[in-house]
């Protein structure tokens, strides 16, 4: 974006002076305002809201600012860094649905809040907060439940981000598979959609959908 707006700006600086340039320098203005700075809040407020201290915060932000100078990051710019850390899949997909989880105002960004408040619960959230996250994520419809065919495009996505290194292995599930039998298991009334609460119990109570969650775990 700063090679773009270095461009534009000495397009401006030698180009013409017809209508034509006139209009170049009215998108040049318009793209400046589109990348003004975002300033996060103060961060006592985030210390309150989230499971990190002040100093934590301020090394956290430093790298953030590194990443994404305007303070925030588009879903392309996710995709490219998420990419980064799982070269041996195709991690485009998953990480689309992990980004929507991240932007919950859901404006097509994460601010630097968004991102370590998403962080906080991950890292050092109680299981309950981590559960609610999940939840989140495999509702992919975000209409409040959890659907067959949602749950597996999420697993869906991880094999193809992580296949075969994939830890723990599940007997050589095949995603639909493994899709299926999740769902039997946590659509406890058998009505087609798993609720929040059914999720949450069957992930307290059932040690092999823990296990079987925390090979999601490892790739959030």
């Amino acid at each position: 974006m700063g090679q773009t707006l270095k461009r534009l700006r000495q397009k401006r600086k030698f180009g013409n002076t017809d209508t034509g340039q006139v209009r170049s320098d009215h998108e040049l203005d318009d793209l400046e305002m589109q990348v003004v700075r975002y300033k996060p809040d103060g961060l006592d407020e985030l210390v309150r809201t989230t499971n990190f201290t002040k100093k934590e915060l301020q090394l956290m932000y430093r790298g953030f600012k590194q990443e994404c100078p305007t303070g925030i990051v588009n879903e392309e710019t996710f995709k490219e860094i998420y990419s980064q850390f799982f070269p041996q899949g195709e991690s485009g997909t998953y990480a689309h649905y992990v980004f929507n989880t991240f932007d919950t105002d859901h404006n097509g960004t994460i601010s630097f809040e968004e991102f370590v408040l998403g962080l906080s619960i991950l890292s050092r959230g109680t299981i309950t907060e981590k559960l609610q996250w999940a939840f989140n994520l495999y509702d992919v419809n975000k209409d409040g439940c959890i659907t067959r065919e949602g749950l597996l495009v999420i697993i869906q996505a991880i094999y193809d981000m992580m296949g075969r290194y994939s830890e723990p292995v599940y007997e050589d599930l095949t995603p639909k598979e493994h899709a299926d039998r999740i769902f039997r298991k946590m659509d406890l009334n058998k009505d087609g959609v798993i609720t929040i609460d059914e999720f949450m119990d069957s992930c307290k109570r059932d040690e092999n959908i823990k296990k079987s969650m925390s090979m999601f775990d490892t790739v959030l």
